[in-house]
């Protein structure tokens, strides 16, 4: 009987023992799949994001042109933005984009946003309707189009003479170019407009039930409850499409054929960075204008978080 006990013992020491063995076998084999799976994934990351992210960085240090060898040069890329006349302008017409499309589209988003949470019939229709421009904003083929419609003889002049108006050539005038594509980004509003529309079906109704007992108007409904309880969505609209915006390329390179527009009207900090790389295949100051551009929108998004504890509200 002792000998019995005893191998029983002993068997059962050898199955706990082998127990964890081949629990850290499959946990072994599962990481192994695991990696593999997301192989690729790490691959594009290293290759296709991290890589150049890096080599951008070096050649910010160089004078390099593409064809020979990257020259070390330190920080006189750097310093040639302090007196680079074209660079002001660029960052000038940038900067009036983002502060005056930027809002105007929040703007436009939460006001049809508003609209369509009233319960419109067809609502999944006019949703993916206004959603539609977009996903087509940022192409070739709605920027040639906007050219055609803002030109010397273009949709809106040709109503305009409807009316004995006489209008201008919108696209080719500096005082109207920027504001062509100011109105193209503002057009762009579906991608917030769903989101808020997201955050309203959200609000709780006690506190519209609750202002209504009160008699609150609509308007002060809206600034009391709804603003505020939808800080949060206008803060993440804002932090992206601000993002969006200072990476605008496609409808100043099309509506201005690449040039800058009449007096580099239309000059987005994106258009001279290509100018300067591919134009003028100074890709060295090109990478250090990569560089200032990533510092300039890190800092206006830190500055937004930062400022975002003093007027963004959440739940808790």
């Amino acid at each position: 009987m002792t000998m019995l006990l005893r191998r029983d013992r002993t068997g059962a020491a050898d199955t706990e023992s082998a127990a964890p063995v081949h629990n850290r076998s499959i946990r072994r084999r599962d990481s192994l799949a695991a990696y593999a799976f997301l192989a690729p994934w790490f691959l594009g990351l290293f290759c296709i994001t991290i890589g150049p992210i890096l080599a951008s960085l070096y050649f910010s240090f160089t004078d390099y042109s593409l064809i020979g060898d990257p020259q070390w040069v330190g920080l006189d890329n750097y310093r040639e933005m302090l007196g680079d006349a074209r660079l002001h302008s660029a960052l000038k017409v940038t900067f009036t984009y983002v502060f005056v499309s930027v809002p105007l589209q929040l703007a436009m988003a939460l006001a049809l946003a508003m609209v369509l949470d009233r319960g419109v019939r067809g609502l999944p229709i006019y949703r993916s309707v206004y959603y539609l421009p977009s996903l087509l904003g940022a192409s070739v083929a709605i920027a040639i189009l906007w050219r055609r419609v803002f030109g010397a003889n273009g949709l809106i002049n040709q109503v305009l003479a409807f009316f004995g108006i006489q209008g201008e050539g919108w696209v080719s005038h500096p005082d109207y170019a920027l504001g062509t594509l100011i109105v193209l980004n503002v057009w762009t509003f579906g991608a917030p407009m769903v989101i808020f529309l997201a955050g309203l079906r959200q609000l709780p109704a006690m506190y519209y039930e609750a202002a209504s007992v009160d008699g609150a108007s609509p308007v002060r409904r809206f600034w009391t409850i709804t603003l505020p309880l939808l800080t949060p969505i206008i803060f993440f609209n804002l932090v992206l499409q601000m993002i969006n915006a200072f990476q605008t390329f496609t409808q100043a390179f099309i509506v201005s054929s690449g040039s800058g527009g009449p007096s580099d009207s239309t000059l987005f900090y994106t258009l001279y960075l290509y100018q300067q790389g591919f134009g003028s295949f100074d890709m060295g100051y090109a990478s250090a204008m990569a560089w200032l551009l990533l510092l300039i929108i890190a800092g206006f998004t830190a500055v937004n978080f930062f400022a975002a504890k003093y007027w963004v509200f959440y739940g808790d």
